[in-house]
């Protein structure tokens, strides 16, 4: 993990420093052109730091795959009315590239109609002691419009006040210079319109609402992970079998 640090520092020595403050010279880059510059000298890092770390742990490597976990809690700003969410996100991802995988599993959602919805990001900070709100924006590293940031995990079905659901093919990441370890996971109150709301807000957070409950995302060995798949296979083989039993 030493080397790609090494390399970054390396390249961010090596680049013009100007920064073209009063007086610069005519000839000096302006900061339309270092920002470009910039730009370029993160992909390339980025680029390279996922060559090394790829070499070192190709996917179905023993070890090779990575894992985190982020118990979730309510918010600590909640006012007596708010509903009390509580649960555990479990992330997985095979190494270090690869598409990242999560269970979700929560509990304390009102009683209401089924099929309501409840938005799920990834925020900026892993700042959770003053309530949810100290975690900051939506951690969005490369400036991109919502629902495109890393950690926009969309809108998940409440059943009978819970949330169990598996996801595959989330763009965030548990490694490399995007990585959301030690960034908090939020629950809203609301739906995400993602992105179709027709305001800024829409294009920065979703019109999700109220921040219910929140998590610090923090690595961890396989055997969460290991014990979910088992109960996801047991859940889904009873929805077959009873699927069966009714037809």
């Amino acid at each position: 993990m030493l080397a790609p640090a090494l390399l970054c520092a390396h390249l961010l020595l090596a680049a013009p420093a100007s920064r073209a403050w009063p007086g610069a010279a005519p000839d000096e880059p302006g900061p339309g052109a270092v920002a470009a510059q910039l730009s370029d000298m993160h992909d390339k890092v980025t680029a390279i730091w996922q060559q090394l770390t790829q070499r070192a742990a190709e996917p179905g490597a023993p070890g090779s795959a990575l894992h985190a976990a982020c118990r979730v809690q309510p918010s600590a700003s909640l006012d007596a009315a708010q509903p009390r969410v509580s649960g555990l996100v479990l992330f997985r991802q095979p190494a270090p590239g690869a598409p990242l995988e999560a269970f979700f599993h929560l509990d304390g959602f009102p009683a209401e109609r089924n099929g309501s919805r409840r938005a799920i990001h990834v925020h900026r900070f892993g700042d959770l002691s003053p309530g949810c709100e100290a975690a900051g924006p939506h951690y969005n590293p490369r400036a991109a419009p919502h629902p495109q940031h890393p950690g926009d995990f969309g809108n998940f079905a409440v059943r009978d006040g819970r949330v169990r659901k598996h996801r595959g093919g989330l763009a965030a990441s548990l490694a490399g210079p995007h990585s959301i370890v030690g960034r908090a996971v939020v629950v809203h109150a609301g739906e995400d319109d993602l992105g179709r709301g027709g305001d800024p807000a829409s294009l920065d957070h979703g019109n999700a609402g109220r921040r219910l409950a929140c998590c610090v995302v923090g690595v961890c060995g396989p055997l969460p992970w290991e014990r979910a798949a088992r109960e996801h296979a047991e859940r889904r083989k009873r929805r077959r079998d009873s699927d069966c039993e009714a037809a």
